[in-house]
């Protein structure tokens, strides 16, 4: 006598693929061995910071800016890096000795250290981030690590898209102290701006996002922005013109209706 397994009876019909399987949320974009690669917040964030990053008290020549981008710092370690998700220099060429656009950002090549980096919070990185996690021996040093003691990063920013929440942190002393918001805003009198947040559209997408104002609260725009100003005072100006010529017309003809020519006054 041969045993059969009982049957499992399987849903009819069988579940579709997007009820069954993982989702983005349980697939997120960040490799394991690797925390903190980009998803696609971490490309337009940046994005954004980097087309508005435009300190007034400083020449677009001598502005450099860059996201995910190779941070070398270390003479004795050469091959020791970190990789914020955006960071600013002012009193440094563009172009990498005003020719080439940049592999890397090495320190002891360019003489000038940022000024200002931000990372964006994940899960994989938030620890380091927030300088909650120790460094560890014969291994490379914290984020935090680096950019207060080693570079000494005169403003350190930390946003999460998750919370919403923005901690910044201002180096004071060889040490960094937590920055009060202002209106929301955090100030760089040294750059002539300020970074806040903002709710609006960027790259069709509405939400709340990190970027650069001026010191007095008005937004810094980004092409587009541009762009779509400079169209809407065309059209104003436009409407402007017809509306007077449309006025001078009236005029002229009451005048002709009282016998005046308007062409003769």
């Amino acid at each position: 006598m041969t045993f059969s397994p009982p049957l499992i009876s399987q849903s009819e019909p069988p579940l579709p693929p997007w009820e069954s399987l993982p989702t983005m949320y349980d697939l997120p974009s960040e490799n394991p061995e690797e925390k903190g690669l980009p998803d696609e917040f971490h490309f337009l964030q940046p994005l954004l910071l980097y087309l508005t990053f435009q300190p007034l008290n400083w020449s677009p020549e001598l502005v450099y800016s860059a996201a995910d981008l190779n941070l070398y710092y270390d003479l004795e370690h050469p091959l020791w890096y970190k990789r914020p998700d955006w960071f600013g220099v002012v009193g440094v060429s563009r172009l990498y000795r005003g020719e080439d656009l940049r592999l890397s950002y090495v320190t002891w090549q360019e003489k000038i250290d940022p000024f200002v980096v931000v990372e964006l919070l994940s899960p994989g990185t938030e620890d380091e981030d927030l300088g909650n996690k120790e460094s560890q021996k014969d291994k490379p040093p914290t984020k935090w690590e680096v950019y207060e003691r080693i570079l000494r990063i005169p403003y350190y920013i930390v946003f999460s898209r998750y919370t919403n929440e923005l901690r910044a942190f201002h180096l004071v002393g060889g040490h960094y102290e937590p920055m009060n918001l202002i209106e929301n805003r955090l100030e760089m009198p040294e750059l002539g701006l300020s970074l806040g947040l903002w709710e609006g559209t960027f790259r069709g997408v509405f939400k709340l996002w990190l970027r650069w104002f001026t010191l007095e609260g008005e937004l810094i725009p980004e092409p587009t922005e541009e762009v779509a100003a400079a169209t809407e005072r065309a059209i104003f100006a436009e409407q402007e013109a017809s509306a007077a010529k449309r006025k001078a017309e009236i005029l002229a003809q009451r005048l002709r209706e009282l016998g005046i020519n308007p062409d003769e006054i």
